[in-house]
């Protein structure tokens, strides 16, 4: 019978001829070029994926910087804006303390100048009274009582 080398040698070559003959290279090589093709799509379409989604990213990260510009804007508007107000009503109170204060030295000093007035009539009173007395006392008769109603008139005048 030979050699067993040589007849495993024909058996590979028959095999290979079979394969050959019922075109199973040619299947196996379709099929490995359609999922190499299929395989090429699935790494365009992932690569086409994937600069969607940057692109995607950057909006949002622009979008999310805008949205930060936006709110430090609003929160530096609010502080100004409290500022203001806060020195708007420091500004009115002290103008209400200061009219407050005006208000009450002017009303003691209208205390003041009343109080002024009635010492000053009352001295008036109490002087012309005491004069009237002593005039009476000393001078008599009818000379007497012209000249203390002449001399308390002039008095009357002189210090009001």
């Amino acid at each position: 019978m030979g050699n067993p080398t040589f007849w495993v040698a024909v058996a590979l070559l028959i095999f290979i001829g079979l394969l050959y003959y019922y075109g199973v290279p040619g299947n196996v090589m379709n099929q490995l070029d359609s999922r190499g093709k299929r395989i090429a799509d699935e790494l365009a379409e992932a690569k086409r994926l994937r600069q969607d989604a940057e692109k995607l990213l950057k909006e949002f990260e622009t979008k999310r910087a805008a949205a930060e510009r936006e709110a430090a804007d609003i929160v530096s508007a609010a502080r100004e804006e409290a500022e203001r107000l806060a020195s708007e009503a420091q500004e009115k109170m002290a103008d209400f303390v200061t009219r407050r204060t005006a208000s009450a030295e002017a009303k003691i000093a209208q205390a003041e100048a009343q109080a002024s007035a009635e010492v000053r009539a009352a001295a008036i009173d109490a002087a012309v009274t005491a004069s009237e007395r002593i005039l009476r006392q000393e001078i008599t008769g009818s000379t007497a009582t012209s000249l203390v109603t002449q001399g308390l008139n002039d008095v009357r005048t002189k210090l009001q």
